[in-house]
Order: C-alpha cells, then sequence, then structure tokens
C-alpha cells in the first residue's frame, strides 16, 4: 500500500526517483527479451492478450478509486509532501484529519480481476488455492512494515519468491495459474487489507491498495512468480 499527496508541486525524493528508474528499465528489459509474453503463454493468454493486460495496467496505474475515510491516529508527516502525486481529483477529497482509503486501478483492480478469470478458466481446487492465497497473505504481513510518512513497504522479490514455492508446493501440475492468484491476492489482502489499521499512524491523508500502480509488488510478484512456477 502506498500513500500519495495533494500539496503543490510535490518533489520525488532521490531514491524513489532510482526506484522509478530500475523499474521502468526491468519492465523494458522484459518486454524486450519476450519475458513478460513468455509468463502470461505459461497463463494461457495470447501475445495481444498479455500486452493488453500490460497496457491496461499501465494505464490502470494512474487511477485511484476512492473507497472511504479513516480517523487519522497521527498529523502529517512532512515526507507525504514528498510522494508524487497519482490522482490530481482526488486532492479536494483529502482531510488532514482523515486517510483516505483508496484503490488503485493498475495495481489492485486489474489484478483481481484477472485473478478470478484463472480462477474460471483453470480447475484450481479453491480449497487449495484458500490455503495457497492465506499462506501468501501470512508471508507479506509478517514481512510488511508501515513507513511513516510513506507507506507500507516489503521486500520486494520477496513475494513471488513464496508465491512460486506455495504454487509448487501444493499444486505442482497447475503452479503458474495458482502462483499469480495466491502471488497477487497474498500481497493486497497481507500487505495492504491486513495493514489497514497500521495506515492511521503513518501521517499520510491518502492510502492506495495495490501500491503505485504497476510497477509495485503486485506486478513484480505476479510475473516472476509465474516464471518461477
Amino acid at each position: 500500500m502506498s500513500s500519495t499527496t495533494a500539496e503543490a508541486a510535490p518533489v520525488m525524493l532521490p531514491l524513489q526517483l532510482l526506484v522509478a528508474i530500475f523499474l521502468f528499465a526491468l519492465l523494458f528489459a522484459m518486454i524486450q527479451v519476450g519475458v513478460v509474453t513468455i509468463a502470461f503463454d505459461k497463463l494461457g493468454l495470447s501475445q495481444g492478450s498479455a500486452m493488453l493486460l500490460l497496457l491496461s495496467s499501465l494505464l490502470g496505474s494512474g487511477i485511484n478509486l476512492p473507497l472511504f475515510t479513516l480517523d487519522a491516529e497521527a498529523p502529517p508527516d512532512p515526507r507525504w509532501r514528498q510522494r508524487p502525486r497519482w490522482l490530481d481529483p482526488l486532492a479536494a477529497q483529502l482531510d488532514p484529519n482523515k486517510v483516505l482509503i483508496a484503490v488503485n486501478v493498475g495495481g489492485g483492480v486489474i489484478p483481481v480481476a484477472f485473478s478470478l478469470y484463472l480462477l474460471s478458466n483453470h480447475p484450481l481446487p479453491l480449497g487449495t488455492v484458500a490455503i495457497a492465497i492465506a499462506l501468501q497473505a501470512a508471508v507479506c504481513y509478517a514481512t510488511s512494515r508501515p513507513i511513516a510518512g510513506m507507506g507500507i513497504g516489503m521486500p520486494l522479490l520477496l513475494a513471488p519468491l513464496s508465491a512460486a514455492l506455495i504454487a509448487l508446493l501444493l499444486l505442482p501440475e497447475m503452479s503458474a495459474p495458482l502462483a499469480y492468484v495466491c502471488g497477487t491476492l497474498g500481497v493486497l489482502l497481507g500487505a495492504d487489507l491486513m495493514r489497514l489499521s497500521d495506515v492511521r499512524r503513518l501521517g499520510s491523508p491518502l492510502a492506495s491498495i495495490g501500491g503505485a500502480g504497476t510497477f509495485d509488488g503486485v506486478f513484480i510478484t505476479g510475473i516472476v512468480a509465474v516464471l518461477l512456477a
């Protein structure tokens, strides 16, 4: 879960800029060598469908849909003014005494919708899926940490590694779709939804389920977990 701001002319921290550049370069390299296509091919998608999903996630990463507000338990942290602003229309809804909970389209809505698509098109035992998601959520909750003024953070590669391992152990014959489903839903559940109580104390007036969108842990988890499974 990431947080953002409505202040005018926010400045991206140098570390954030480096991370963003790295992730863009990583995605570009993955596309060039066909890694993204290979990953989605393992899920039964054509190249065109895979690119459509990728572009939809890219466009959706800039859209946060407001859900509800929570009472803030900490004053605004100075660092939240340095977070990049992802959606200007939400600015008018921000209250320093509240925390607006939103869901990111690229990092939340689309991964959930694609997971439901996979569940409807692959004979995955629902009991096994539930266990896999629960295990992944437990790993994500245990390894994620609230960062004041910033959001909820967790090691980038831990989630895909654990998702792939869980899928291979529970359902090796259909590990690819299970890895994507438990990987993405586990991150959203364990590192976002189960951490909602923590966002009250972060000093940020906006928290987005699904992080900053496509390039957060949800997207990386889904792609890498499928490749490893």
